[in-house]
């Protein structure tokens, strides 16, 4: 099974993919695409959980596609992995455009990038089988309404699941992993 995490840079996506190969690397093998514009941070981070990581380098562009995701599969060993967790490029705009081969769709919103992001970028959250407001540690210092936010994502996209979570905190982690399990 393939997941692509996609979100703007900063949402969290690092931190909740941790949090997720730690909850789960001892039952499922797992392995990360990582997709940056440049450096290695993120997957050098990731690298130190034990699990196989693929770096790609966009050079400039703004999203993973297909035939990067096909060279980054190329150098894993397909038949011990069960999950492989596209870590995209940060970007609201264009990462949802392109089909990867993954299976599912999954993005994050933090609570300080605001509750109207929906509106901004309707197709991320068109796109996305779930929708994570990661940060929510920080909610009572920003104006984001919840239920405006539901309102929003459920008009565009009727079946996503939103989930509330601290990766920091781990509050709200549970319903992820039961979603990803």
């Amino acid at each position: 099974v393939m997941i692509n995490v996609m979100s703007s840079p900063g949402a969290g996506k690092t931190t909740l993919i941790t949090q997720t190969i730690n909850k789960f690397k001892e039952q499922t093998r797992m392995a990360v695409v990582e997709g940056d514009v440049a450096s290695t941070i993120d997957a050098d981070r990731l690298s130190k959980l034990g699990i196989p990581v693929v770096q790609i380098n966009t050079a400039g562009t703004c999203h993973l596609d297909a035939n990067m995701i096909r060279g980054a599969l190329d150098a894993l060993a397909l038949g011990e992995i069960d999950v492989i967790i596209i870590e995209n490029v940060g970007n609201l705009i264009c990462t949802a455009e392109f089909a990867l081969g993954a299976h599912k769709k999954v993005m994050l919103l933090s609570v300080p990038e605001g509750d109207d992001k929906p509106h901004k970028y309707p197709l991320m959250f068109t796109e996305a089988e779930v929708v994570l407001v990661s940060k929510i540690d920080v909610k009572p210092y920003f104006d984001f309404d919840e239920a405006a936010f539901s309102k929003a994502v459920s008009g565009l996209n009727p079946s996503g699941k939103i989930f509330p979570v601290s990766a920091k905190t781990g509050e709200g982690l549970d319903a992820w992993f039961a979603w990803f399990e």
